[in-house]
């Protein structure tokens, strides 16, 4: 996880796990990635056309996240690489996020 003066590449708002991603469309397989600077690569195989490779990382990502896809929200970057996703009320989280910490910062190991 980023240290005290790096910016990372989520933080918490309230109950709602605000990511910036990095996304690359028309991938081999979907897979999350490591974080470049500010932003979590995230691949998926759903070639760039009208937004459906966000669609398809929004489907993929949900059950990483314990959520629904209706649960996420694109903030912008619906139609480029990068992106901000909402994901309201997490129940766990791919291991690249580190040990589970829910919106208190309070570290649960069954959350993963």
């Amino acid at each position: 996880m980023a240290g005290a003066h790096e910016e990372s590449f989520f933080r918490w708002d309230g109950n709602t796990l605000v990511v910036n991603i990095l996304g690359k469309p028309s991938a081999s397989k979907d897979a999350v990635g490591k974080p470049k600077g500010t932003q979590l690569k995230v691949s998926v195989t759903a070639l760039p056309r009208n937004g459906r490779a966000t669609d398809h990382m929004v489907a993929f990502l949900a059950p990483l996240f314990g959520v629904r896809e209706r649960d996420i929200e694109v903030v912008f970057g619906r139609e480029s690489v990068h992106k901000q996703l909402r994901i309201k009320d997490p129940l766990k989280w791919p291991a690249i996020f580190g040990a589970w910490k829910g919106p208190g910062g309070a570290v649960d190991e069954g959350g993963q």
